[in-house]
């Protein structure tokens, strides 16, 4: 099967579109105030309104108010949400969507233990710890860490840009990958270019 994409972090009508123009299969929206791409809840049902059909659009939110999130929900036509923070599994299964979750990976964290304990989950987003920040850090982590039995298609995430997605598609065999600093003029301004190239990394990843 080919490696899907997402391109997180869109902030601007266009940048979804180009995300799309180059192959995305989906865009992140970042809900979470402190991130330097956060979009309001109106700004994300224009970008979305855009899309063509058969591009998933997915909110990104952190230890939110469950009642935020249903409030986003009712302005923007999310299909799918992706929780980075401490959130249980009852949380992200009480919301009623389908959901990722997001875990930072370093040593001595139980990938199968969160795998077990959000088994309702679409999946496991696996980006790079990095002390006090939630995701965009532009950071890799040591994808040997993976474990090969997980029980959750594996979304990567992590430092990914074009010069090292094809190698990580080819060490991890992930059902996606995700990128969002990696494809950026500025923090949360995308740059075409850099979309092409990257989407063009994981396709001659040949896998």
């Amino acid at each position: 099967m080919n490696t899907r994409v997402k391109i997180c972090g869109i902030t601007r009508v266009q940048d979804g579109l180009d995300a799309v123009r180059f192959g995305a299969h989906a865009i992140g929206l970042v809900f979470y105030a402190p991130s330097p791409r956060a979009v309001t809840p109106d700004q994300a049902r224009a970008i979305v309104d855009a899309l063509p059909p058969f591009v998933t659009a997915v909110g990104l939110f952190v230890n939110a108010d469950a009642e935020a999130v249903r409030a986003t929900l009712a302005t923007v036509p999310l299909q799918l949400l992706q929780f980075h923070g401490d959130e249980t599994p009852e949380y992200c299964a009480a919301l009623g969507v389908p959901y990722l979750k997001a875990i930072r990976v370093r040593p001595g964290v139980d990938l199968l233990q969160y795998a077990q304990q959000f088994h309702g989950a679409r999946g496991l987003l696996l980006d790079a710890y990095v002390q006090g920040v939630r995701g965009g850090t532009g950071a890799t982590f040591d994808w040997t860490l993976i474990p090969n039995s997980l029980p959750l298609p594996v979304v990567l995430s992590g430092g990914l840009d074009a010069d090292n997605v094809g190698a990580a598609v080819r060490a991890v065999r992930p059902w996606a990958v995700d990128v969002s600093s990696g494809v950026e003029s500025a923090k949360g301004i995308k740059d075409a270019a850099k979309i092409e190239a990257f989407m063009n990394g994981v396709r001659n990843a040949g896998v």
